[in-house]
């Protein structure tokens, strides 16, 4: 038991502090405790993420029967997921408070629903994977209606609540059939009765439906209806949060469950995720030209963006999950960025989201209009920027792995999401005169935005070292 203890030792440490935080703030003034929690709380996630990096090395561990899996994969998604949150729950402080939306069940929930991820990409069982995917789901509904007397936030609240539902009953009906037709819940168990040529009936149909779950959870065709609605009308500091964490979570839970119960089976599932991965992009694309929102646009974009890291995902290789945790790696960073300039997005007090309100913007605030240029260029894959790189990654694994026409429609779609991303340059530059932008003078804010830009452009020289720790990671998972 006590060897257990160790394995999950990060996970208790921050349900702990959650629990003990929620406890605290009853004895205290909550107003003024929700400012220092929100600091205290990224803080911890902050140390727990560097802990992992430091101490977490070494070769892979599990616990309870193989239910919990502490390896080189499950390390690079913790940290990926708790320096994300940290930095989303800090970004979104300010925004918050001036608006009376920040309460101390924020920074908590944050916390828990970082435990439900943390425990999501080391699931070794179907039980460990719906008692995660549940923890961070329950958090993340109560998120996205968090502020009850608007009328808007609490119907996207809503309809992520109905919908998520129905993946979780989906993917429950799956995980049912994969435990009725192999006899276990275990992961090594499950790829044993799967074999490594022909799967049963039973677990393909468990298998479709447990994607089908999982897809929900990356917002990936066909499964993305919730995704425009919830970032529009959800606040935006949860928003950034949506955007960030639980799509990493998200993503490394898939390849986990992909690798780890049906590795042995990758002919079965690779041409359904290489199927979803290209009507992701294609619907990502395409849906986002007619947006003016910005936080609508977002969301398509990211549906797009998650059908490139599906493409790696479906290459079923090592060097095609590497590309996935890259890929990832850099669509957080790239999204804290246009998150944080987001929040600053301001007129007479009042957050704006409509893009044709950057008209001209570059004179107003040209440092700033340069560092959002950059963002969008990476985001579009405009070589040499990272963003450029973390789709060539994913590209070369689709092709190394015979996916060609995966990766030629991956080219076509990039080409045709550059236009709303450069449409957005366009009106900074080139736009017509209108009111004035206004622009938070949050330092925070203005360092994320001008950090995540640097970070586009200097990250090419050898990504500050994440392509060797992908490369680990997947090589701890595709064995």
């Amino acid at each position: 038991m006590q060897a257990d203890l160790n394995v999950i030792l990060p996970e208790i440490i921050l349900a702990l502090y959650a629990m003990l935080a929620l406890v605290a703030t009853v004895y205290t003034s909550k107003d003024k405790a929700a400012s220092l929690l929100v600091w205290v709380t990224a803080v911890v996630m902050a140390l727990l993420g560097f802990w992992i990096i430091v101490y977490g090395g070494g070769e892979g561990r599990t616990a309870f029967n193989g239910m919990f899996i502490d390896d080189g994969f499950a390390r690079f998604a913790k940290v990926l997921i708790l320096l994300s949150g940290a930095v989303v729950l800090v970004m979104g402080q300010e925004y918050m408070a001036r608006r009376g939306m920040l309460r101390f069940e924020y920074p908590v929930l944050v916390a828990l629903a970082s435990v439900g991820m943390m425990v999501m990409v080391s699931a070794g069982d179907l039980m460990t994977l719906y008692m995660g995917l549940e923890l961070q789901s329950l958090a993340l509904y109560v998120m996205a209606s968090i502020r009850r007397d608007n009328a808007k936030v609490t119907e996207a609240g809503l309809k992520y609540f109905v919908l998520g539902a129905l993946s979780s009953g989906l993917l429950l009906y799956g995980a049912s059939l994969i435990y009725g037709f192999s006899g276990t819940t275990n992961f090594a168990g499950i790829i044993q009765a799967a074999g490594t040529e022909t799967i049963s009936l039973g677990l393909l149909f468990g298998l479709v439906f447990l994607i089908s779950g999982l897809a929900f959870k990356v917002s990936a065709v066909p499964f993305h209806m919730w995704t425009p609605d919830v970032y529009e009308g959800a606040p935006t500091p949860v928003t950034a949060f949506f955007a960030t964490a639980p799509k990493a979570a998200a993503m490394g839970l898939f390849a986990r469950v992909m690798f780890d119960a049906f590795g042995g089976v990758t002919s079965d599932w690779q041409q359904i995720v290489a199927l979803i991965s290209l009507l992701s992009m294609f619907l990502g694309a395409v849906a986002a030209i007619a947006q003016t929102n910005i936080k609508r646009l977002m969301a398509y974009s990211s549906i797009a963006h998650m059908g490139y890291a599906l493409m790696g995902l479906a290459a079923a290789d090592v060097v095609g999950v590497q590309a996935m945790l890259i890929y990832m790696a850099i669509y957080v960073t790239m999204n804290v960025g246009v998150f944080a300039f987001i929040l600053t997005m301001e007129r007479d007090g009042q957050p704006v989201t409509d893009i044709q309100s950057l008209n001209l913007y570059s004179r107003v605030q040209p440092g700033r209009a340069f560092a959002v240029l950059l963002l969008m260029f990476s985001l579009a894959g405009v070589p040499p920027l990272l963003g450029f790189f973390g789709k060539l990654w994913v590209l070369r694994a689709a092709v190394e792995a015979d996916l060609v026409w995966l990766a030629v429609g991956g080219v076509i779609a990039s080409a045709i999401a550059a236009f709303y991303y450069l449409r957005i340059v366009f009106y900074m530059y080139f736009g017509k005169e209108g009111a004035v932008l206004e622009t938070g003078r949050s330092p925070v804010l203005w360092t994320l935005l001008m950090g995540s830009a640097a970070i586009m452009l200097i990250g090419i020289i050898n990504m500050f070292g994440v392509e060797a720790a992908a490369r680990t990671a997947a090589m701890t998972l595709v064995n």
